[in-house]
């Protein structure tokens, strides 16, 4: 027979457990109450049907972008569907997509308009790792934004770049040579890999006076760890919850430690620079330097945040360079009269030339249409988004405030009643005398919080583009595709396998 008191404290137990039910419970119907009410608020915008009640069209967006696939193509099929401003649902939060070029204009290009709150401090973070911050790209705060991007801009002035000129055909020649002991017309040559590894020596070199050496064959682990914090990055945004289920624990830890190594990289590498430049020793003229000399007159920049920029510089700067060009290269094997254009007129602006002039890039007007037509149709950056403070009307529907709008120059570059025949490649589209839709097209984004470093970004990708054609003829191998992989940044799934020829053993 049990002692009196323990019924007493068994009777406790079950009344404590009743209470703890019937909290969780009440607590789960009055949340339920409220993700009806977000629904009544806004289910008056067009927008398809939810795949649940609670996590809204979680399900459909998971199932379209799952092994990486292009959620955007599911974004541009109900874009078509529910019209130019349409809303998706998870659960008690709601994001307006929208392409109507009018919204395009008010929001993105209007310096009144903040980022998204929601999506880009959860960039701060990746799986408990400081990643991004806030750095340029997710620094939701305009004002502490625009002291950093005054900082910045000195850097990535015209005048400066000019100055770098020299390094971009450094590295461009050094992947000529490697190229060419490969082109036989036989060995299969991953585009892809080859040219990430230029631009990723590229901006060690330019931005950080990092001497990594990928090109010419030295391992590191900086090119599998930006891969990896990216695919990261996506699985992070699309899924909130991965990180409590212990299937995916291997990877978080992948991710953790990447997003580890390139912090701990940057930090040594700006505290060295700030002792060299303290102690007056000879430091190279890079754009660290630049930007560490102008932090001084804006009476300087906290080291994390200038960690935030070392990885966003690392990501951004090498990342969507290697892929624009990827995809364009990848284009032009099934293009064969604007590959000959191209060539025409780089022989007629630079000839051979091994090196090549500021001056020389400037007047390849075909192949900056070529490179604007692929950033249409291929835009490594597909997107960004803002945020509606207050109650406004879009394309005739009230938008009631406090909700992110999406914008996609992918799906913008994809649509029939912007740019005829979407799917064909036509730089003619960016004839400077061809009549062009407005705001529709923002592969490097628009308005003040446009890319920082899209000039940069396109000297790079004229030089390295324009010595490819110089030297070598190239073509698909059997069996690669045209599909677009989303790593966080889209590129080529396949990563451009191909064979390569001199191109004057095979113009005989």
């Amino acid at each position: 027979m049990w002692h009196p008191a323990v019924y007493t404290c068994l009777s406790w137990a079950y009344s404590g457990l009743l209470l703890l039910i019937t909290g969780v419970l009440v607590a789960f119907l009055m949340y339920c109450a409220y993700v009806k009410y977000i629904h009544m608020k806004y289910d008056h915008i067009p927008g398809p049907p939810r795949s649940s009640f609670l996590m809204g069209h979680s399900a459909t967006i998971s199932k379209a972008s799952k092994d990486y696939k292009v959620v955007h193509d599911l974004f541009l099929r109900w874009a078509e569907e529910y019209g130019p401003i349409y809303r998706i649902n998870f659960l008690h939060y709601v994001m307006i997509s929208t392409t109507s070029p009018e919204s395009v204009k008010e929001y993105l290009v209007s310096p009144n308009s903040p980022k998204d709150p929601y999506t880009y401090k959860r960039l701060f973070y990746l799986f408990g790792k400081r990643f991004l911050g806030k750095g340029l790209l997710t620094d939701p705060d305009h004002n502490h934004w625009h002291k950093q991007r005054r900082i910045m801009d000195p850097a990535f002035s015209h005048t400066y770049l000019r100055q770098m000129i020299g390094v971009f055909n450094e590295k461009a020649e050094q992947l000529m040579e490697q190229l060419a002991e490969k082109a036989d017309g036989k060995q299969e040559v991953s585009l892809h890999a080859v040219i990430n590894c230029t631009t990723l020596d590229v901006i060690t070199k330019v931005a950080f006076g990092m001497e990594l050496g990928l090109v010419e064959g030295n391992q590191t682990a900086f090119p599998k760890a930006i891969s990896t914090v990216l695919k990261g990055m996506v699985q992070y945004m699309q899924k909130p919850f991965m990180q409590y289920m212990p299937q995916h624990w291997a990877f978080i830890r992948d991710v953790q430690e990447s997003a580890e190594l390139l912090r701990r990289t940057g930090r040594e590498c700006i505290m060295q620079r700030k002792r060299e430049l303290l102690n007056g020793e000879e430091v190279p003229k890079d754009i660290l330097t630049k930007i560490l000399q102008s932090a001084e007159l804006e009476n300087g920049l906290d080291d994390e945040i200038m960690l935030d920029n070392f990885v966003t510089f690392f990501i951004a700067g090498q990342e969507t360079t290697a892929n624009q060009l990827s995809f364009t290269v990848m284009e032009l094997t099934r293009q064969p009269e604007i590959t000959h254009r191209l060539r025409a007129e780089l022989d007629d602006v630079i000839g051979f030339r091994r090196d090549i002039s500021y001056d020389d890039v400037t007047n390849l007007s075909y192949m900056t249409q070529v490179l604007k037509e692929s950033l249409r149709l291929y835009p490594p950056a597909p997107g960004t988004s803002r945020y509606i403070q207050d109650d406004t009307v879009l394309e005739g529907i009230q938008i009631p405030g406090g909700v992110p709008i999406v914008f996609s120059t992918y799906i913008m570059g994809r649509m029939e009643k912007f740019f005829p025949d979407p799917f064909k490649f036509d730089p003619e589209r960016f004839h400077p005398s061809a009549e062009k839709p407005h705001y529709c097209y923002f592969p490097f984004m628009l308005g003040p919080r446009s890319c920082l470093g899209q000039v940069f970004s396109q000297l790079e990708a004229k030089v390295v583009l324009s010595k490819l054609l110089q030297r070598f003829d190239f073509q698909l191998v059997p069996g690669q595709t045209f599909e677009i992989m989303d790593t966080g940044t889209l590129r080529p799934r396949d990563g451009v396998v191909c064979t390569l020829t001199p191109r004057h053993v095979s113009s005989k």
